[in-house]
C-alpha cells in the first residue's frame, strides 16, 4: 500500500449551505423533487423540497454548527444544502468518494467559536489526511464497508415499513373506526358504544426524570445507563453512552420515554432499566398494553412541541401530561390491537439489534482497513 498526505481542499471541492430558498415544498412533487438538507443526518435533516440542486450526488456532508456539529453523512443523490451544512465533493480522479467518507468518519474536526461550536470551510480545507493512493484498493475498502452500511440501511427500511404498518392499523381502528366488527357496532353520539374519553392518568403511570449530580456521570459502565433528553435518542430505542453511579429516577425495561423539554413530545423506548434525567419521563400502561400505548402517543404527539389542542409547549409538567385526554376503546379491542402489534414491535426490536451488531462490526473493521492493518 502506498500512502500520501494531502489537505482535504486538494482532493475535493467544499461548499457551504446557503439561505433557504423562497419556494419550498413540504412534499415531493414532479417539479419540486430535490431534497433540501440542513444537517449531516439522514431524514432528520430534511427541510423540504425544491426544484434546483447545488450538489449532484456522491458527496459527503458535515454539520457545521449546532447540536449535531461534526456529524458526517454520505449522500448518493442530488440535493440542496442550506444554513449550517457543509458539502464535500471529491475529485474522483484522485480519491473514491465513499472511501473518503469512511476516512473522514475517523477524523474529529475541531470546532471554533466560543458562543457556538462550529466547523468552517477553511478548517476542512486545511485539514490533512493520509490516504491510500491506489484507486482500486480505495474502491475495495469502500465496497467492504459499504456492504455493512447497505445491510444496516435495509434493516432500517424494514423497521420504517413495520412502524408505518402499525400506525396505519392504529389509525384504521381508532381514528377511522374501521375496527373488527365495526359494521355491527352501535354508535352513540358519533362514538362506538363502550368507548369513552379518558385522561392519560386513567390508563398509564408516569415517572418524571430527576438528574443526578454530574460528578456521578461516567462512560465506563458504572451504575446504570443515564439519559437526560433526546440527545441520546436513536430512531426508536435510546443509545446508551453515559452511565450514572447515582440512581435517582428509574425507567424500567420497555418503558416509553417522552421528552418533557423542548422538543416536547418526542418518543423513544428503552430496552432495559435506565436512569432518566429531568428532560424525560417514563410512561407505562397500567395493564401492560405498551404497544397500544406507544402508537396512541405517536398518533397524538406526531409533531415536536405540539400538545393537546395544538398549543405549543417549550416544556410540559407531569400534570399537563397526565391530563391529556384520549379516546379509549373497549379493553377487549385495545388488548386485541396490542396482541397484534406487539409481534410487529418484537420484529422491530430484533432488526434494531441486528443494526447494532452490524454497526459495531463495521466500526471495528474500519480503522483496520484504513490503516492497512488488514490488507484487501
Amino acid at each position: 500500500m502506498v500512502w500520501e498526505k494531502v489537505k482535504l481542499g486538494d482532493v475535493c471541492k467544499i461548499y457551504a449551505g446557503g439561505d433557504k430558498p423562497q419556494i419550498v415544498s413540504t412534499t415531493k412533487t414532479d417539479v419540486y423533487n430535490i431534497p433540501i438538507y440542513s444537517n449531516g443526518i439522514d431524514d432528520e435533516g430534511l427541510y423540504g423540497y425544491t426544484d434546483k440542486a447545488q450538489i449532484q450526488g456522491n458527496s459527503i456532508t458535515i454539520t457545521g454548527r449546532g447540536a449535531n456539529v461534526g456529524t458526517v453523512f454520505f449522500r448518493k443523490t442530488k440535493f440542496l444544502p442550506i444554513i449550517r451544512l457543509l458539502s464535500l465533493v471529491p475529485n474522483e480522479q484522485i480519491i473514491n468518494s465513499k472511501y473518503l467518507y469512511y476516512l473522514i468518519k475517523r477524523h474529529k474536526f475541531l470546532s471554533s467559536g466560543s458562543a457556538q461550536p462550529q466547523i468552517t470551510i477553511p478548517m476542512i480545507s486545511e485539514h490533512e489526511i493520509y490516504f491510500e493512493t491506489s484507486f482500486p484498493i480505495q474502491t475495495k475498502i469502500a465496497n467492504i464497508l459499504s456492504a455493512y452500511d447497505d445491510l444496516i440501511e435495509n434493516n432500517q427500511k424494514q423497521i420504517k415499513l413495520l412502524e408505518e404498518a402499525a400506525q396505519r392499523l392504529y389509525k384504521e381502528w381508532f381514528v377511522d373506526f374501521r375496527f373488527p366488527g365495526y359494521e355491527a357496532t352501535e354508535f352513540v353520539d358519533g362514538l362506538p358504544k363502550g368507548w369513552k374519553k379518558v385522561n392519560l392518568s386513567d390508563i398509564a403511570d408516569i415517572i418524571m426524570g430527576q438528574s443526578p449530580k454530574s460528578e456521578f456521570y461516567n462512560t465506563n459502565n458504572q451504575g446504570l445507563p443515564f439519559h437526560q433528553g433526546v440527545g441520546s435518542y436513536g430512531n426508536r430505542f435510546v443509545i446508551d453512552k453515559v452511565y450514572s453511579s447515582s440512581i435517582t429516577r428509574i425507567a424500567e425495561a420497555n418503558s416509553i420515554l417522552f421528552s418533557v423539554r423542548a422538543p416536547v413530545g418526542r418518543l423513544n423506548i428503552t430496552k432495559h432499566r435506565i436512569v432518566i434525567g429531568r428532560g424525560l419521563s417514563a410512561i407505562n400502561h397500567k395493564e401492560g398494553l405498551q404497544s397500544y400505548l406507544f402508537y396512541t402517543l405517536k398518533e397524538r404527539f406526531f409533531k415536536d412541541n405540539i400538545v393537546g389542542n395544538g398549543s405549543i409547549f417549550a416544556s410540559i409538567t407531569k400534570e399537563d401530561l397526565l391530563s391529556q385526554e384520549f379516546l379509549h376503546p373497549t379493553e377487549k379491542l385495545a388488548k386485541n390491537f396490542n396482541d397484534i402489534i406487539k409481534n410487529i414491535d418484537k420484529k422491530i426490536e430484533k432488526l434494531d439489534s441486528k443494526i447494532k451488531l452490524l454497526s459495531e462490526a463495521r466500526d471495528r473493521l474500519l480503522p483496520k482497513l484504513m490503516s492497512g492493518e488488514i490488507e484487501v
